[in-house]
C-alpha cells in the first residue's frame, strides 16, 4: 500500500477550517499532542497542501471568512 495514494475531497469551508486548526496544532509543541513522528509527517504535508490551495488565507477579511465557514459547518441544534 505504500505506493498508492488516497484522495480526500473537502469543501472550501472544510478546507479553510481544517487549515486553521492544523496551523494552530503545528504552532503548539506538536510532539506533545502527537507522540508518533510518523503521524506528524502527514499532518505537516497536508497543512502545506492546504496552505498552497487556499487563497483565502491571505485575504484581508480572513478572520471573517473563517468564522463564516465555521458557522456553516456547525450542525444545527
Amino acid at each position: 500500500m505504500s505506493d498508492s495514494q488516497v484522495t480526500i475531497k473537502l469543501t472550501g469551508d472544510e478546507a479553510l477550517v481544517l487549515s486553521h486548526w492544523l496551523e494552530k496544532l503545528q504552532m503548539r509543541d506538536l510532539s506533545r499532542v502527537v507522540d508518533d513522528p510518523a503521524v506528524r509527517v502527514p499532518i505537516h504535508r497536508n497543512a502545506r497542501m492546504l496552505d498552497k490551495a487556499l487563497s483565502e488565507l491571505f485575504a484581508l477579511d480572513h478572520d471573517q471568512r473563517l468564522e463564516t465557514a465555521r458557522q456553516r459547518l456547525r450542525p444545527e441544534d
